[in-house]
């Protein structure tokens, strides 16, 4: 008796996970849940997107329904990343002026950044004596992940990997980073915009965007110059790391 109940039970579950409502529900209920919590104890550790991540994952763990089930509905708002990134124009079109005459700057400091970033995962990865598949997969891990995945493909890294580390890295830069930054006197609206877009992509973006206007914008133009100058450099900092013997 108690096996057939659990054989319907598992069924039940199975059927209704297949069904692409599921992940949707499930992704939001677990996020809004965890924003609820965020407010009543703000907290690092109690990031929304810390908690809600770590609560699907239990989740899904625990009922035994693997990860291509869930993105059936999951996928449904990965699609939204899309249409968040392009509304991250209106913040853009609102401060276009002051951003126009610091272009040159901003431009610079980014760069700086994200081949600062870039040099720092693989030189770390390499000394603890990663593997090449680890060291290339970790070259991107700064941008948006639709650009990720295509750089760890033509690198050479493994895509599924680079994606985990991508998703950690904004996770770590959205909630460690405005702290970092307030306790080394740095956050300032345009800094701490400029930092967290292009240390940690989309989520950092999130984050600033709930710093202010003036945040959201100069990280949504930081995401997206980061992106431009990864796609550039990573192929050619691979081959120049091949000539010099790194790998």
């Amino acid at each position: 008796m108690l096996d057939l109940i659990i054989s319907t039970l598992t069924g039940l579950t199975e059927t209704i996970a297949a069904k692409p409502a599921f992940g949707v529900a499930l992704t939001l209920g677990f996020f809004l849940a965890a924003k609820k919590l965020y407010r009543r104890y703000p907290s690092p550790i109690t990031h929304p997107l810390l908690i809600s991540s770590a609560a699907i994952i239990f989740f899904l763990t625990l009922l035994g329904i693997d990860y291509h089930t869930y993105q059936q509905g999951g996928q449904l708002i990965s699609f939204l990343l899309g249409p968040a990134t392009v509304a991250l124009a209106i913040p853009l079109y609102k401060n276009s002026q002051r951003i126009s005459q610091q272009l040159t700057l901003i431009i610079t400091s980014v760069a700086a950044g994200t081949l600062t970033a870039m040099l720092i995962a693989v030189f770390t990865v390499k000394l603890l004596g990663g593997t090449t598949e680890l060291i290339l997969s970790m070259v991107p891990k700064s941008v948006t992940t639709p650009i990720a995945i295509e750089i760890s493909h033509i690198v050479g890294g493994v895509p599924s990997l680079t994606s985990v580390f991508v998703v950690i890295t904004g996770l770590v830069g959205a909630i460690l980073g405005p702290a970092l930054l307030s306790y080394t006197g740095l956050a300032s609206p345009i800094s701490t915009g400029l930092a967290l877009g292009t240390a940690a992509h989309g989520i950092g973006t999130g984050r600033a965007l709930q710093e202010g206007e003036i945040q959201g914008a100069y990280s949504g133009l930081a995401m997206g110059l980061a992106g431009l100058i990864t796609a550039f450099a990573a192929p050619l900092a691979v081959k120049l790391f091949h000539i010099i013997g790194l790998f």
